[in-house]
């Protein structure tokens, strides 16, 4: 069994609850609209089932020429539309043009989530995950103009598990990867090139703890994999910013195979969120872009 993030809101004076809950693995909920509802959705037919997501074509798109894609990934429980604007990127796909998607995550017992491995024990049901998510780039790229050579991967919390389960199963699709508050399950695919990674976590993290625990892996652990595979430095370089509203320490493990490099922004006294402090001015959306643009699926840009 594997702990599940739920995040519960009552009215009529809305507060959040989150809890760690036990859940077995099991088939997911036939009625995919009991645990989510999504606005300006877009649906496409995978896998014998209609799954949905969320399109965001930035006004400076032209179709001259190719531009990346960026997919961000729910927590569990969530649903597309309320992560959008959560985690809002819609602000810098425009300043940067690139297209931004917010898939769905199938229902499971009223929840919504992600499969970050391939079917077994770590996976909460059976739905094919990354079979979708090959499917969403292969129905973006014959409508938009699409650089498949630039085609990341984001994430927050289950979300991240996700973008790192990509990194492992479908690295020939995916250049760089992102997670927040997430961290990698135990297993570990086949990646065929060097992947850029950037993890950004807060230190009370109570739900997936920085340091390890609630039956997850730790942060370090995670980062330990990325930097013995990209073959970085052992030694990051380190700085520090205590301007944006909270201590946040940037490690930085550089001269990687292709000039990957793995990075870890640490949120000292940080909680289970996608994070509102800023570092160098700089909120977690354009960190987490201005990172992973610096690479193709090819290594450094």
């Amino acid at each position: 069994m594997k702990k599940l993030l739920y995040t519960l809101a009552f009215a009529p004076t809305p507060f959040l609850i989150l809890c760690s809950c036990s859940e077995e693995k099991g088939s997911f909920n036939k009625n995919l609209d009991s645990c989510y509802s999504n606005t300006n959705i877009q649906s496409i037919f995978h896998n014998g089932k209609s799954r949905e997501y969320i399109l965001y074509i930035p006004d400076s798109y032209d179709g001259a020429s190719t531009i990346p894609l960026v997919l961000n990934f729910h927590g569990f429980g969530e649903s597309a539309s309320d992560f959008m604007n959560n985690a809002d990127m819609r602000t810098v796909s425009e300043l940067n043009t690139f297209i931004l998607i917010y898939p769905q995550g199938s229902c499971l017992n009223g929840s919504s989530h992600w499969n970050a491995c391939l079917t077994g024990g770590d996976n909460k049901s059976y739905a094919d995950d990354f079979g979708f998510v090959e499917s969403i780039i292969s129905e973006i790229s014959s409508q938009y103009n699409v650089d498949l050579k630039r085609v990341y991967a984001a994430g927050y919390s289950n979300g991240g598990m996700m973008a790192y389960g990509l990194a492992n199963y479908k690295s020939d699709l995916i250049a760089a990867v992102a997670s927040v508050s997430g961290v990698m399950l135990d297993c570990i695919g086949s990646t065929s090139h060097p992947m850029p990674v950037v993890h950004l976590h807060g230190t009370s993290d109570d739900i997936i703890p920085y340091n390890g625990g609630n039956g997850w892996n730790s942060v370090q652990k995670t980062l330990y994999h990325w930097i013995n595979f990209n073959n970085t430095t052992s030694n990051p370089t380190l700085s520090i910013d205590y301007s944006g509203g909270m201590t946040i320490e940037h490690y930085v493990y550089d001269e990687g195979n292709y000039s990957v490099s793995v990075e870890n922004y640490k949120y000292i006294g940080g909680d289970h969120v996608w994070f509102s402090s800023t570092f160098r001015g700089r909120n977690t959306s354009e960190l987490i872009w201005n990172f992973m643009s610096r690479y193709d699926i090819n290594g450094l840009r």
